[in-house]
């Protein structure tokens, strides 16, 4: 299981990751197989977001808090400083930490969004 990463250089500017998520077999209920999951992350607050079709640019804009956005529908382009674009959509997940510097740029490629922030504090 992978999820992307974007975050603040040192140099200002906002790059990606692709961050590789370890999962471990682990026994949650007697008698079912092991399911594989990942170490915790503890969680600040959960945010459902819909973002409507008509906003088609976010522009240039740091992250509100260090937090997962995971898409449940739409597709957008996600674009960093240092000139990468990536296109996120439906079972996407971005681990977005650049809360200082330039920034992260947010394209709607056509209809509505529907995401959860999971702001993850400080």
């Amino acid at each position: 299981m992978k999820y992307l990463r974007s975050y603040a250089g040192a140099d200002g500017e906002s790059h990606f990751e692709d961050v590789e998520v370890a999962l471990t077999p682990t026994v949650v209920y007697p008698g079912i197989p092991p399911l594989g999951l990942s170490a915790s992350h503890g969680a600040a607050q959960v945010i459902f977001g819909r973002i409507p079709a008509a906003l088609r640019d976010a522009g240039w804009h740091t992250a509100r808090q260090r937090q997962f956005v995971v898409y449940l529908a739409g597709e957008t382009e996600q674009e960093v400083s240092d000139g990468e674009i990536r296109r996120v959509g439906p079972g996407d997940v971005i681990l977005a930490e650049d809360t200082t510097g330039t920034g992260h740029r947010s394209r709607n490629l056509g209809g509505e969004q529907l995401v959860v922030f999971i702001g993850l504090g400080d």
